[in-house]
């Protein structure tokens, strides 16, 4: 049976925490691929329709934390609490999604409800596996309201229009199409 050391996983989760601080105040998410092993996939679902996978570290890099975080500078994702589970390697990290934009009584827009992200620790301090879930509706709401409101930022207004042109986009596949399994 293969086991991960408790304390290893513990400081694991408290580097990835620190580095998404830091990503966030820079509003570049790019250094996080550091903490991938060199082949490790990241992907999520995206609807009824659509997976998005990144795989390998500078895929990672360059299409999950680069193209896909254009337009979300601003945006925090502090996470709210993790699973460990040190027989398995893997760790379950929930998270809120908050953009700095704020609606007319002060409070920011903010996805309602929790999202998550699904690691696979490969040693090392790297994750060799990560799939991301949120509430696809409570996301699709939510950036309805911004654009009725006119809050979407330039960056944000440009990642809509990425996204309605119809252009294959880099990691997009339908549904169970995917070069590795989603899950």
């Amino acid at each position: 049976m293969t086991g991960f050391d408790r304390a290893e996983l513990d400081e694991m989760v408290q580097r990835w925490i620190e580095a998404n601080k830091k990503a966030e105040a820079a509003g570049d998410w790019k250094p996080l691929a550091d903490m991938y092993t060199e082949d490790a996939t990241y992907g999520w679902n995206y609807g009824p329709k659509q997976d998005f996978m990144a795989v390998g570290r500078e895929e990672i890099r360059e299409v999950a934390l680069g193209l896909e975080m254009k337009g979300l500078e601003g945006w925090e994702y502090p996470y709210q609490d993790f699973v460990i589970d040190e027989r398995s390697g893997n760790v379950i990290g929930l998270w809120k999604q908050i953009s700095d934009a704020k609606r007319e009584d002060g409070s920011n827009y903010s996805v309602y409800g929790i999202g998550g992200s699904w690691f696979r620790y490969g040693g090392d301090f790297q994750w060799s596996w990560q799939r991301d879930f949120f509430d696809f509706g409570n996301v699709s709401a939510l950036f309805m309201e911004m654009i009725g409101n006119n809050a979407l930022s330039k960056g944000m207004q440009g990642r809509v229009q990425r996204s309605i042109s119809g252009d294959p986009l880099p990691g997009w596949y339908p549904v169970g199409t995917a070069p590795v399994s989603l899950w």
